[in-house]
């Protein structure tokens, strides 16, 4: 489903609704909500279930699949439609959130919210685990770190010590669920980005939007397109005249091999460059902000992403 997110809708501010799941938390709390698991069970120990709330269901979808049947995962952005930029958070999620044993954010100035909603519920037993802050990415970096295969692990480690800390009966249990993970559910995945890496190294391309520049690293792509036009698009602000002019040169020169661009922030320079591409005869491939369908796991979006990636570029390279 393509929308277009506005700027000024991204940076308004939540307090209002977070007051509000402040007064619901004083009230009671709710039992989480399951995501789908992917991942392979290895053998249960105890009986612990460690609650857990993630900002986002890109993360949300590899806890559950770690935590397996010792975690309980909500993910509070869980709809394709919604944007983590500017979610408010509902009573439902301050009730949630201050039952939680353990909190994943994205950080960054990704998602502003929750750490707000994080400090509106306290929990003196609730651990917070911040990807920018676990893959050493500071505020003002590029926060889309899901699309980093590195950072990807680096937080599957993350994640695991965590759960490691918080139920210690489990400990072997979570090292199987990693190992089982990182081994078989991501398996497709692993081979995928090595593949194009081996294959296309090297290759131009362009895209719409920051969203797409920890891929291009991670598979050895050259991002062509000026990083101010990506984050400009990023943060619904408005690109520069030079910046377009620069693009629509790259892309009638062929100077760039496929065009990439984030569908669920289809602005209309976006799509006047999709349909420039399109016409030039440059391969287009698509990525979502969020798992896309609603349900599926990070593992079988990635994998079905990357492999429109590679499609793109065999088409385009004749590889």
């Amino acid at each position: 489903m393509m929308f277009q997110f506005a700027g000024s809708v991204r940076r308004r501010a939540a307090g209002l609704v977070l007051a509000g799941a402040v007064a619901a938390a004083a009230t009671g709390c709710s039992t989480t909500a399951p995501a789908q698991n992917g991942g392979t069970s290895a053998a249960a120990g105890s009986s612990t279930k460690i609650a857990v709330v993630a900002a986002e269901n890109f993360w949300g979808s590899i806890a559950e699949q770690l935590g397996g049947e010792h975690a309980t995962v909500h993910s509070v952005i869980n709809n394709p439609d919604a944007d983590p930029h500017d979610y408010e958070p509902t009573p439902a999620d301050g009730r949630t959130m201050a039952s939680a044993q353990f909190a994943i954010v994205n950080g960054i100035g990704y998602d502003p919210w929750a750490p707000k909603l994080i400090s509106a519920n306290p929990n003196e037993k609730r651990t917070v685990l911040t990807v920018g802050d676990a893959v050493g990415v500071k505020a003002g970096g590029n926060p889309h770190r899901w699309y980093s295969p590195d950072d990807v692990h680096k937080v599957i480690d993350e994640i695991t010590a965590d759960y490691r800390k918080l139920d210690p009966a489990d400990a072997a249990y979570f090292d199987a669920q990693k190992q089982n993970f990182e081994t078989k559910a991501l398996g497709q995945y692993t081979a995928l980005v090595s593949g194009i890496k081996a294959k296309y190294a090297g290759t131009p391309i362009g895209a719409s939007e920051s969203i797409v520049t920890p891929l291009a690293e991670g598979l050895g792509l050259k991002m062509l397109t000026p990083e101010s036009f990506l984050d400009a698009i990023s943060e619904g602000s408005d690109p520069t005249a030079a910046d377009k002019a620069a693009i629509d040169a790259q892309i009638k020169g062929k100077q760039i091999k496929i065009y990439v661009y984030n569908s669920q922030n289809s602005t209309p320079d976006v799509q006047a460059q999709v349909a420039a591409a399109k016409a030039a005869g440059i391969p287009v491939a698509t990525v979502t902000e969020t798992l896309t369908p609603a349900g599926a796991t990070f593992q079988d979006w990635q994998t079905k992403q990357l492999q429109g990636i590679e499609q793109a570029l065999a088409q385009a390279t004749g590889k």
